[in-house]
């Protein structure tokens, strides 16, 4: 029974895969795409060799100019959202945990005006490779996470992170290098 199910997704997988393609999506290689769901501009995603992203995964992009890259070997796992206008970057041998929300822009907010009234105002996110990110963590605009770094579940990252360090917290702050 084990066999039939792991055919059966398997076969969905690259359904999904022949789909967003033609969509425009670009993608690299081999991937695997659970049910994922792709809310506007599908030429703006690029997915690099060996990308798996796990089931409820949302990848938004904005506006006709936002890109998000998610590099070689890299998971996304459930439920977690990316949400690009600008440029969302995810460098290869990553790790996303569920439940997780990253995003590149947000409104400015002016008294006296409903949220949604205000500009949308954009930075590029990047993270780098073989980083780690626990379980319902926030990257905001603007953030770099350099490569090796880990941040810790239910953390709120507002800046950047440097390579090969652990960041905590809501905001997020560096707690200690990564044990070698």
């Amino acid at each position: 029974m084990d066999l039939i199910v792991r055919f059966a997704e398997g076969l969905a997988s690259r359904l999904r895969v022949v789909f967003y393609r033609l969509l425009g999506m670009k993608i690299r290689g081999h991937v695997s795409l659970r049910a994922i769901e792709i809310r506007r501009r599908p030429g703006g995603i690029t997915l690099e060799d060996g990308a798996a992203l796990d089931r409820g995964v949302v990848l938004l992009a904005t506006s006709d100019a936002a890109r998000i890259v998610i590099g070689q070997r890299t998971y996304l796992n459930r439920s977690t959202m990316i949400d690009a206008d600008a440029l969302v970057e995810i460098g290869a041998q990553t790790m996303i945990g569920p439940f997780c929300y990253i995003t590149d822009h947000d409104h400015a907010a002016r008294a006296g005006t409903a949220p949604a009234d205000g500009a949308l105002v954009s930075a590029p996110v990047r993270i780098g490779e073989r980083c780690w990110i626990g379980a319902h963590v926030t990257i905001l605009k603007g953030v770099t996470i350099g490569d090796g770094a880990v941040i810790g579940a239910g953390s709120v990252v507002t800046k950047s992170v440097p390579p090969g360090v652990i960041a905590v917290g809501n905001p997020a702050r560096v707690l200690k290098p990564v044990p070698a």
